[in-house]
């Protein structure tokens, strides 16, 4: 490097840190300082290789902790302790635990007015990808006092979020543009699900399956060392008895493939009745008459009921799916008030068909209620509880060979296809947790039914389907998320020149002469539009000066052939430009008017984010 090579980098790097001493976000931060030197020194696929690692690292670790915290406090609850005492906990610590969560929404977290994946869905759809620092930690907190002490939800969705904002937010420290800030965003959720998992591809699938629709990348090398590195810490850190690990399987037998397709169905089934319960909950709920602090007092007083009478309802599940994947059924049975009666294998089957049946009710009123957490663990308990009892009535009605633990595992892949929309990220983390990429076959058939039928019944995830009809997030439809990010109140012009109804044609005249514009709006009382004028309709008597002193502004004007909310969505908009076949509309607010919105401007506007879309 030259003498002038060098001044110019050391010129360079003073002036970065003069920005810095002025920045009230970035002060006496030496890494952040150290970081973003680096990226203007390296290239820009070099500094999002090494923010996939950072982002991945920091993900990661959230989610091997949030892990960690759960366990262990239902680690308290659960070992050496009579069932005459766990009823006490199954009694008062879902209640606790939905309380807590609320009351810290409450008071720590009441800015935060979405939760979930379709709060990130929202904001990488109309918020550029920026997400609430908040996120950070919030999910963490409120989804370890829920499902910790007992909520019957999952944390991958919780942690999913935390990831996201964990990426987002370091993009906007090193302030990368929308496309590379999404890209870090999905690369932090990646992490998360693959720490929780440890199961990389499944992570990588649920970034492009559920958090990027809609959106075209080419450059995902960060997502791909994100989730290799959350999925890395996952298996050093966290033990046998968190992972979400299964060993035992049969060999995949062709001849059992009926098995497999009737599973698929009945999966596909259920995953509509687990949707259906949790949409008229989430109803319940929602139109309730009482406080956030009431409602969780209730929902966990039903959840307590409910985890007192299936006490595998309690907390996420995980461990008596397992009991039943290793063939421990009296361990399930155990913890419930079956212990009292004779073994039985109906009454099994029973009490296995019970927890199916009220899983949905428990995991929704957990979370509609107060509670933060969601369907990933439930579906899977779900469908493993499910693939269990269908291949333990098998069993008992004597069909031969029947491929118990395949069909277990295979029917979480199914439920959760179902539910969560997510047929790919379903077969790779079941293949992944089970080493048993040799069920490819099975995973992928009784997927793809479970979501074809799932789909039949509601062609996008009924979770999504509300924001996704007000355009608030991406779909596969790409014109219809370009069209969604333009918003009337942007294009809206408002260097217009208007007329007062009882005007002269002469005034009318000098308005034009000082114009630039072929339209103007008549109001009456200086607000309300009446009427627009256009070059076109005074130009036949112009230049007929006789016709002067006969005619006046509403001899010329007409009503417009259509009119615009400002807050109306830019699908309608198109569609009124194409039904009236004009290039102008005018734009109303509580029915004033303020201005004209043009459709050659909407269409400029569609060109440049095409251009930013594609590149």
């Amino acid at each position: 490097m030259t003498e002038f090579s060098r001044k110019k980098k050391y010129a360079q790097f003073i002036q970065l840190l003069k920005g810095f001493r002025k920045s009230s976000i970035l002060k006496a931060k030496s890494y952040e300082i150290i970081l973003l030197w680096i990226r203007n020194n390296v290239t820009r696929s070099q500094f999002l290789l090494l923010s996939g690692i950072l982002v991945g690292l920091t993900s990661g670790l959230a989610g091997v902790f949030l892990k960690l915290l759960v366990h262990y406090i239902e680690y308290l609850v659960h070992d050496k302790v009579h069932f005459e005492v766990q009823i006490i906990y199954y009694l008062v610590l879902p209640v606790l635990g939905i309380f807590l969560a609320t009351l810290s929404s409450i008071v720590f977290f009441s800015t935060e007015k979405r939760k979930g994946v379709p709060a990130i869905l929202y904001e990488i759809a109309q918020n550029s990808s920026v997400v609430s620092g908040t996120k950070m930690y919030s999910q963490i907190v409120q989804s370890a006092l829920t499902v910790g002490f007992g909520g019957s939800a999952g944390l991958e969705s919780p942690i999913a979020v935390t990831g996201a904002a964990i990426g987002s937010n370091f993009a906007r420290t090193y302030k990368l543009d929308y496309r590379e800030r999404t890209l870090l965003l999905a690369a932090g959720a990646s992490a998360g699900i693959a720490s929780a998992f440890n199961a990389p591809i499944a992570g990588i699938m649920f970034a492009f399956e559920i958090l990027l629709t809609g959106v075209v990348f080419t450059d995902f090398v960060p997502l791909v060392v994100a989730a290799v590195i959350g999925s890395l810490l996952s298996k050093i850190i966290l033990n046998e008895a968190i992972l979400f690990q299964f060993r035992a399987r049969h060999a995949f037998d062709y001849t059992n493939i009926a098995y497999y397709i009737i599973l698929g169905i009945i999966c596909g089934l259920y995953a509509r009745y687990f949707v259906i319960v949790s949409q008229w909950v989430e109803h319940f709920f929602k139109h309730l008459q009482r406080s956030r602090l009431q409602k969780a007092i209730l929902g966990g007083l039903m959840l307590s009921l409910l985890c007192i009478l299936l006490p595998p309802l309690f907390g996420e599940g995980y461990q008596s799916v397992k009991n039943l994947a290793s063939g421990r059924v009296e361990a399930v049975v155990s913890t419930s008030f079956l212990q009292y009666f004779a073994y039985h294998q109906w009454f099994v089957l029973l009490f296995l068909g019970c927890i199916c049946v009220f899983k949905a009710f428990a995991t929704s009123i957990t979370i509609y209620s107060g509670g933060t957490g969601g369907n990933f663990a439930p579906s899977l308990v779900c469908g493993g509880t499910l693939g269990f009892f269908i291949a333990s009535v098998y069993v008992q009605l004597g069909f031969p060979n029947v491929p118990v633990n395949n069909l277990l595992l295979v029917g979480m892949a199914g439920v959760m296809s179902g539910v969560m929309y997510a047929p790919l990220t379903a077969i790779f983390l079941i293949a992944e947790s089970s080493s048993g990429y040799d069920l490819f076959i099975p995973l992928m058939l009784v997927s793809v039914i479970a979501f074809v039928i799932a789909k039949y019944f509601s062609p996008i995830s009924p979770d999504l389907k509300q924001l996704a009809d007000d355009g608030e997030i991406f779909t596969t439809e790409h014109d219809r998320n370009l069209l969604s990010l333009l918003h009337a109140p942007d294009l809206i012009e408002t260097d217009i020149q208007t007329i007062d109804v009882n005007a002269s044609f002469e005034e009318l005249l000098e308005l034009i002469k000082k114009g630039h514009r072929n339209i103007i709006g008549v109001l009456e009382n200086k607000e309300e539009l009446v009427g627009i004028i256009t070059l076109d309709d005074i130009r036949p008597v112009m230049f007929n000066h006789e016709l002067y002193s006969e005619m006046d502004v509403q001899h010329v004007m007409k009503a417009p052939p259509a009119t615009v909310e400002i807050a109306e969505d830019m699908r309608n908009v198109i569609r009124k430009f194409d039904d009236t076949n004009t290039w102008n509309l005018p734009v109303l607010q509580d029915e004033k008017f303020i201005g004209f919105i043009s459709k050659s401007t909407v269409l400029n506007q569609y060109r440049e984010l095409l251009k930013g879309y594609s590149a």
